[in-house]
């Protein structure tokens, strides 16, 4: 038979099928036409912008019959994830509410919904964009002053909640206190007295909240020549601005006052009652920060003047510029074009504003945001964008923080540094080094010198030594570093006399004839162990340091070509280095002897460290005792420190939340299969494909076993007790240095605040904050074991403006 004529009668069939597919994809084509327009109104176009709204409206309006979820999705949307652009959906809702007032009624049901909705997920920016757009409704009259006043109100009874986190208490009021510039002027012409209510319960609360964490936030810890106020103190001063100027502002743009004759013409309608949902431990709350300062109105050249401090403008310039950067930050160059293009440019020194946003993000604390590189490949791009000026702001600003750099925040300073090197590293290196000649007459670990010393060691690892040297005016040879080259001591003069050279050079010619690792042990079984005579309480554990000082320095020197050298040879002789370093004291060792080989070249010492630790050559415990040991005294302030003694803590926290994360995908499976074998038991008799269907869900995947998880839930305690310890140590081993400088000071009579007591209590505060998730899990145990109330305050009141964070 033929098969295609089987199929020809169903030719009805077949057309009506297509018929069906041409509609979805119609549908599915103007589904996607309405969110262009309505996600591209307000772009550049050669229309006014009242014409297009104008024109999107009736669109809209026709269409609402056959798109209606999808537009209230949309235009719900949009708002939240474009918040400069929130007068420009609240006019087009304003538009079709007085066209359509059921549509209007539907939109403030979806608004408050989606609001509410991201109160109970935590998602704490799109809540406060959604407040927002619901305010801004009120001045297109499509909600009463009344409802939102309400809303406002019930915000601040949250605020004023007892046994609640202060960080939620503060979210709450700066929602309000952030929505007031949008809705300001209305309510003070239609609300007065219940307005300025509000403002005195907020007053109130704001005189009565602690501060304690302010500190710790801080990027300089001065506020000469401009104050590092807190972010709420700051927002109420520029509020109390507003007030004073009748809640007029010269920034927010606000299309519905040309369509005023036809929006208060509508209906409005009322929000209901929304009461925000109680605190569970669960939830996370923004922290608090300081607002940035870097330029004022003085720093600018002639032309239009930088808005005040406390001017409600600055706030919203800031606000949007953060926005553009949130937006468009995986584009340096889409964000830098962004960036530059923001409305009303004329009006402000733009670059000066770009800059010091950008500036306050990388220097934002705790952390940043993004990656550091984020922001140092912005400000390139800006460079480029506009090099008649960006360039010149740049340097102004780069000069304004190393003039400053004395009092600033130690992690900012590390910050400063990879962002200066990395920027001098696109430029050619080039910089006017003369103008900070003065530094060369301070001491060596006064902030300026180092903070010289430092950016050409980290601007080593894009270039070369002998760059530098033809770089560098010849004032600056004492900060220039040292020839990044191994010290191997068993090649250096004097080896004959040391006990293992001879053992050494046979291991080079084991190793280049391509020994493996039961040969390299052999040889290094002729070595004597100093240890076995004097240490008798070693006799459970004991080690050769011979054999690991022989093994690692000939080892990583045979490997110094390159870093993959290195690599290849710590895993071709992984086993060798496992049997060496059986316990901490061992790879305590090992870390010592790459450290004498290496000690002038920092990166190759960051990446062996971190290789160790990937290949479970020593543990996370073992880099902190190192770092802390007596051997490294003269590292202690350098900055690659740190950066091993960081990357150690975040390879134990990453191995904690792989195993944490392994755990719970485990027990949801054995849940879920627990629960398909309990109902396929009851449908059994009623099913016969029951059987099939268990074997099809046991094939899609290994079911893991009561034991296994148990198992599992075993290591991830493991793994939280190592954490745990791993803190402990480095937070004894910080009090026990800093109580010993502080007590010998105070027996001789000496000032305490030396430039390295700065250095190790800013590096102590560092560890607090770069790690701050974690080290919150063992705030109380930190209390009890080591913060304790008889611990010089010098100290404890870093670890309580750290809990005062999320207090």
């Amino acid at each position: 038979m033929n098969r295609r004529r089987a199929y020809e009668d169903d030719g009805d069939f077949y057309g009506e099928r297509n018929k069906k597919r041409r509609r979805v994809s119609e549908n599915q084509e103007m589904e996607e036409r309405l969110e262009t327009l309505i996600l591209r109104v307000g772009e550049n176009s050669t229309s006014s912008l009242e014409s297009n709204l104008e024109g999107l409206v009736s669109v809209l309006e026709s269409d609402l019959g056959n798109f209606r979820s999808k537009i209230l999705r949309i235009l719900s949307d949009c708002p939240i994830k474009m918040p400069e652009k929130c007068t420009i959906y609240s006019t087009m809702v304003g538009l079709m509410n007085a066209k359509n007032y059921n549509f209007g009624g539907e939109f403030v049901e979806y608004m408050v919904k989606t609001f509410k909705d991201s109160l109970k997920q935590c998602q704490w920016d799109a809540a406060r964009y959604a407040l927002r757009f619901l305010a801004d409704l009120v001045n297109c009259h499509v909600i009463s002053t009344n409802s939102l006043l309400q809303l406002l109100d019930s915000m601040v009874d949250a605020a004023n909640e007892d046994n609640v986190p202060q960080v939620r208490r503060d979210w709450y009021v700066f929602a309000v206190l952030s929505t007031l510039p949008w809705v300001g002027r209305e309510l003070y012409e239609k609300k007065e007295s219940a307005l300025e209510n509000l403002l005195v319960r907020i007053e109130v609360f704001l005189n009565k909240r602690t501060k304690k964490h302010h500190n710790a936030l801080r990027v300089w810890s001065v506020d000469a020549p401009h104050p590092q106020e807190e972010y709420l103190d700051c927002l109420w001063a520029q509020i109390r601005k507003l007030r004073q100027d009748n809640w007029t502002e010269k920034h927010i743009p606000r299309p519905y006052l040309a369509f005023d004759s036809v929006l208060c013409e509508a209906l409005q309608h009322n929000i209901p009652v929304i009461h925000p949902p109680p605190h569970q431990d669960s939830f996370e709350y923004p922290m608090p920060w300081v607002v940035y300062r870097m330029f004022d109105y003085t720093d600018c050249p002639p032309g239009p003047i930088l808005p005040g401090a406390h001017s409600i403008e600055r706030f919203l310039i800031e606000e949007h510029l953060h926005s553009i950067i949130e937006m468009h930050r995986w584009e340096r160059k889409d964000c830098a074009i962004h960036l530059l293009m923001l409305p009303y440019k004329d009006k402000i020194p733009l670059e000066y504003c770009i800059v010091e946003v950008i500036f306050a993000e990388l220097f934002h604390m705790p952390t940043p945001r993004y990656l550091e590189i984020c922001y140092g490949s912005i400000l390139i791009e800006l460079c480029k964008q506009q090099p008649s000026k960006m360039p010149q702001v740049l340097a102004q600003a780069t000069e304004i923080l190393f003039m400053r750099i004395d009092s600033m925040n130690t992690s900012c300073f590390d910050r400063f540094v990879n962002w200066f090197s990395y920027h001098l590293s696109n430029f050619q290196f080039r910089w006017s080094w003369d103008d900070w000649d003065s530094c060369l007459l301070l001491e060596n670990e006064h902030p300026r010198p180092k903070f010289i010393q430092e950016v050409l060691l980290k601007c080593l690892r894009f270039s070369y030594h002998d760059r530098f040297k033809e770089m560098m005016p010849e004032g600056y040879a004492k900060l220039i570093p040292k020839p990044p080259v191994p010290h191997y001591k068993y090649s250096m003069e004097g080896a004959a006399s040391l006990p293992g050279t001879a053992t050494a050079h046979k291991l080079v010619v084991a190793i280049r004839q391509k020994c493996n690792a039961e040969d390299v042990l052999n040889e290094l079984n002729d070595l004597p162990n100093s240890r076995d005579a004097s240490d008798t309480d070693m006799a459970e554990a004991p080690f050769n340091p011979l054999k690991i000082d022989v093994f690692v320095q000939t080892l990583l020197n045979l490997g110094s070509k390159s870093f993959s050298h290195s690599f290849a040879a710590i895993s071709k002789f992984h086993a060798v280095f496992k049997a060496l370093a059986e316990t901490e004291e061992a790879q305590i060792c090992i870390l010592h002897n790459m450290f004498e080989l290496w000690v002038d070249h920092q990166q190759m010492m960051v990446v062996i460290v971190d290789k160790l630790l990937k290949v479970q050559i020593v543990e996370c415990s073992a880099v902190a005792t190192w770092v802390f040991s007596k051997e490294m005294v003269g590292e202690f302030t350098k900055m690659y420190l740190w950066e091993i003694l960081h990357l150690t803590i975040k390879k134990m926290n990453q191995h904690v939340t792989k195993l944490s994360r392994e755990m719970n995908e485990a027990k949801e499976k054995l849940a879920r299969t627990v629960e398909s074998s309990s109902s396929e038991s009851e449908d059994e008799a009623a099913s016969p494909n029951a059987q099939k269907r268990r074997k099809n869900t046991e094939g899609s995947g290994e079911k893991p076993t009561e034991e296994q998880v148990e198992r599992m839930e075993e290591k991830l305690e493991a793994a939280y007790v190592d954490q745990k310890r791993l803190f402990l140590i480095i937070f004894q081993r910080f009090i026990m240095i800093l109580s010993e400088h502080l007590v010998k000071c105070d027996t001789d009579g000496r000032d305490y605040d030396t430039d390295w007591y700065r250095w190790t209590i800013g590096r102590l505060q560092q560890v607090f904050m770069m790690h701050h998730e974690q080290v919150q899990k063992y705030s109380s145990t930190l209390e009890s074991l080591l913060f304790t109330s008889d611990l010089d305050p010098h100290i404890l009141d870093v670890f309580h403006q750290f809990t005062a964070l999320r207090a």
